[in-house]
């Protein structure tokens, strides 16, 4: 289910706005009845402007994944000539012009999606949605219960809070321990900034999940896919 002015949007009628207005102006009618600011419509509803029936552009929307190697920044300029994230993105003629979806600091690897579709991506990277990301961490350093009970709860850096929804500590390497961390926002180097805070160094940062979408075990590092229909009706429904 999808709030109607965002399927009007997605829809092509216009801006997420101006989609409103036409609502507020009576001219969208859903299943014969004038609409409602606010409601919310399925694929099955017959939602109508100008006497034309309206239908999802969903063909057209695309999002793939890309498992992003370390020395890599995630930006589309670069004057020091370093590797970026869209050098790795298919270039062929009729490819979208890809919007990522969030960023990983120079020496974090993983997960990241981008798409073509930015009421999407704005969906995914807004707070307010709550798109819970998850993250394999190697830090070294003493651990305990304390600093895992800071971490979670929150820790005041730079005037700002920063947390961790969940925290599972790992297999332990001589002085270095793996964790597995999610959480629900995406400031600058926030995962290292928590686990600084609490004296843990961190030597090894991998982010394998973006809300429902898991990161595959058999995605070599510097290659991307596209999701599937389902995926990406999977990341639009998240946390709705």
């Amino acid at each position: 289910m999808l709030r109607l002015q965002k399927f009007l949007a997605q829809a092509g009628l216009g801006s997420r706005r101006s989609c409103e207005q036409l609502i507020k102006d009576h001219k969208v009618y859903v299943n014969g009845k004038v609409a409602i600011l606010g409601s919310k419509v399925s694929e099955t509803d017959e939602v109508t402007f100008a006497g034309e029936r309206v239908l999802l552009k969903t063909a057209d929307l695309k999002v793939i994944m890309l498992n992003k190697p370390r020395g890599v920044l995630s930006s589309k300029k670069d004057d020091k000539k370093i590797k970026l994230v869209f050098d790795f993105l298919p270039k062929a003629q009729n490819e979208p012009d890809w919007i990522a979806v969030g960023r990983l600091d120079i020496n974090t690897s993983g997960l990241m999606l981008f798409t073509n579709d930015g009421t999407l991506a704005h969906q995914l990277m807004h707070p307010s949605f709550e798109i819970d990301r998850e993250y394999l961490v190697r830090a070294r350093g003493h651990f305990n219960e304390q600093k895992k009970k800071n971490m979670l709860s929150g820790v005041k850096i730079e005037n700002e809070i920063y947390q961790f929804s969940d925290i599972v500590p790992g297999e332990k390497q001589s002085s270095n321990q793996w964790f597995s961390v999610c959480m629900l926002t995406g400031k600058n180097r926030e995962v290292r900034k928590l686990f600084e805070s609490q004296e843990l160094e961190v030597s090894r940062l991998k982010r394998v999940r973006i809300g429902p979408i898991f990161l595959p075990s058999t995605l070599r590092e510097g290659s991307c896919i596209n999701l599937t229909e389902s995926q990406i009706k999977e990341l639009q429904n998240y946390g709705k």
